[in-house]
């Protein structure tokens, strides 16, 4: 505490306790928006493996739908489906 000032030492006491709080409390703030930061990145990662899943399922589909097709007009003896 500073005695000497022309302030009343209560104010600059609770300044200064104020500043030491600030001080205190900004490691938990800045791993707090770590923490957050981090989060969204792996959400966004997920979500894009999701997008990237759901894309190649339908591929999948379309592939085995083509094969499906292949095979059935193979088997009814004709090669392109046109049927007279």
């Amino acid at each position: 505490m500073a005695d000497d000032t022309p302030v009343n030492s209560q104010i600059t006491d609770a300044v200064t306790q104020t500043n030491v709080k600030v001080l205190g409390e900004a490691p938990s703030q800045a791993m707090g928006m770590v923490y957050q930061s981090m989060a969204h990145s792996i959400s966004l990662a997920m979500q894009n493996a999701m997008q990237a899943q759901g894309g190649l399922q339908q591929i999948g589909n379309a592939v085995t739908s083509s094969a499906c097709r292949l095979i059935l007009d193979a088997s009814q003896g004709g090669m392109g489906g046109d049927k007279k």
